[in-house]
């Protein structure tokens, strides 16, 4: 995905990220509906990532296509979208996929924590298992002349303790892998996983070992700080010079002796 694309899919998620506290999994299930619409009609994803269309006009477009069909909460996501600009045609549609199965894990996370996360990935994990280890499950559900309704039904028998989410997925790699094998797809899904259980992991650089009060001070500050109970790793840093280095997901909190030292020599220099 180019720079621009790149640029549009970040906003996006950052503005679903403020929908997701009370969101359910008919959120992610609408996004999904939303994606095939757009997959299914080339001209309607060339009009809404026309640059020389205004965000009125296409937003115009998304009411008049999905108004009634999903929620205002879906629309206004798939609205925001169109809003923004795109690279290329696909790349509206691969940034709207990446927001539907992030609200699913996202439900999964708040409904249990990091433990949820976890499960979801241990699911997922256990789909590209089975399938993997076997190529007569592969041909089945990769062939495009079987009925929809039949591949995901067998998809789901292969993981019989599947969650809400972890189904969810799994259903959409097989019904519509837009391109790639369900097995890819699914390694793509565990892949957002990951990057949403960073959010539960505080990467610390200290410049020498805390003592175990030390450790007990900094966990409980981080987890008030961030509102929930982080996993820290802590790593000794004697090039920071002196203070701590924080790194929860995209976040970044440095209090290094070397780091005001660096901001003050940029302020001296102007």
């Amino acid at each position: 995905m180019a720079s621009v694309s790149s640029e549009s899919l970040s906003a996006a998620l950052t503005s679903l990220e403020t929908k997701l506290a009370h969101a359910s999994l008919e959120l992610s299930e609408e996004l999904f509906a939303a994606l095939g619409v757009l997959d299914s009609n080339a001209g309607l994803r060339r009009a809404l990532t026309d640059p020389a269309r205004s965000a009125q006009d296409k937003a115009g477009i998304v009411a008049q296509l999905l108004r009634g069909k999903i929620s205002a909460q879906a629309e206004a996501t798939v609205a925001d979208l169109a809003s923004s600009r795109w690279s290329s045609a696909r790349d509206i549609g691969d940034a709207l996929e990446i927001l539907a199965a992030t609200a699913a894990i996202a439900v999964a996370e708040r409904l249990d924590g990091s433990a949820g996360l976890e499960r979801l990935e241990e699911d997922l994990f256990a789909f590209i298992r089975v399938v993997g280890s076997s190529h007569d499950l592969q041909r089945a559900l990769d062939d495009a002349q079987a009925a929809t309704q039949a591949k995901t039904a067998l998809a789901l028998k292969l993981v019989p303790t599947a969650g809400a989410a972890s189904a969810l997925l799994i259903r959409q790699a097989v019904a519509s892998p837009r391109g790639l094998k369900p097995v890819a797809l699914v390694e793509r899904f565990v892949e957002l996983v990951a990057k949403r259980q960073e959010r539960w992991i505080a990467q610390v650089s200290v410049t020498r070992e805390l003592t175990d009060e030390q450790f007990t001070r900094l966990q409980a500050g981080l987890n008030n700080l961030y509102g929930r109970a982080l996993n820290i790793n802590v790593a000794i840093d004697p090039a920071l010079v002196g203070g701590i280095r924080v790194k929860v997901g995209d976040e970044v909190v440095d209090a290094t002796i070397a780091t005001r030292v660096s901001d003050l020599r940029r302020r001296l220099a102007g």
